[in-house]
């Protein structure tokens, strides 16, 4: 199954919150996992930037919205309680704890504004049930780095055989061959057709 997205994570983590002690990250995402029935794989499941696992990213994101809306609060670097007001939310017997859910509370309302642009609201509200704010970052992140990378493609193929050739000794000298910027043009034959022939070449591969 695929990872669930951090809202689904939000009730879980405030029943066992529930006894009132002092729980950690770790502990919490063991727990979780097992309750999701989590394999291995969903488990391995990278962010868009392949820096970090999805699963325990969510859960930390879920402990942090639950503690902006008062519903739990930090202990200690990655430990966390839970609050006379959380304990009240939970004898309520919410069936599911969302962003819309934690709205209700006045520090949750200004947390989010330091985490929203300019967006529509139904825009932002869609992001919410999807990524938490870290993985839309990576997203963005992502997507800025695919349209960069096509813009220079786009913009070297438009470029002369000569371009190339000079292309081709610069990404020689910067991935450690040919010694120096000269020695590598001479290498290559920076000024004669094996130079063009190799331009080419690197062109047609584009």
């Amino acid at each position: 199954m695929a990872v669930p997205d951090y809202q689904k994570f939000m009730l879980p983590i405030l029943q066992i919150a529930g006894d009132r002690k002092e729980h950690g990250s770790g502990e919490v995402i063991d727990t979780v996992a097992g309750q999701f029935g989590l394999s291995e794989q969903d488990l391995s499941e990278m962010l868009p930037s392949g820096t970090q696992a999805k699963f325990p990213n969510r859960v930390v994101w879920a402990v942090t919205y639950l503690t902006k809306a008062g519903l739990l609060e930090r202990t200690g670097r990655g430990k966390f309680r839970m609050t006379d007001r959380g304990l009240k939310v939970l004898n309520s017997g919410p069936s599911e704890i969302d962003a819309k859910f934690l709205k209700q509370f006045p520090e949750f309302l200004e947390f989010q504004k330091g985490t929203r642009s300019s967006k529509k609201e139904e825009e932002i509200e869609d992001e919410d049930a999807q990524r938490t704010p870290f993985e839309t970052l990576e997203v963005a992140y992502q997507n800025l780095r695919q349209a960069l990378a096509q813009d220079v493609l786009d913009r070297v193929k438009r470029c002369s055989p000569k371009f190339f050739e000079r292309l081709v000794v610069d990404l020689l000298v910067a991935i450690g061959y040919g010694g120096s910027r000269k020695e590598a043009g001479q290498a290559v034959g920076r000024s004669g057709d094996d130079g063009n022939r190799m331009a080419f070449i690197f062109r047609r591969s584009l």
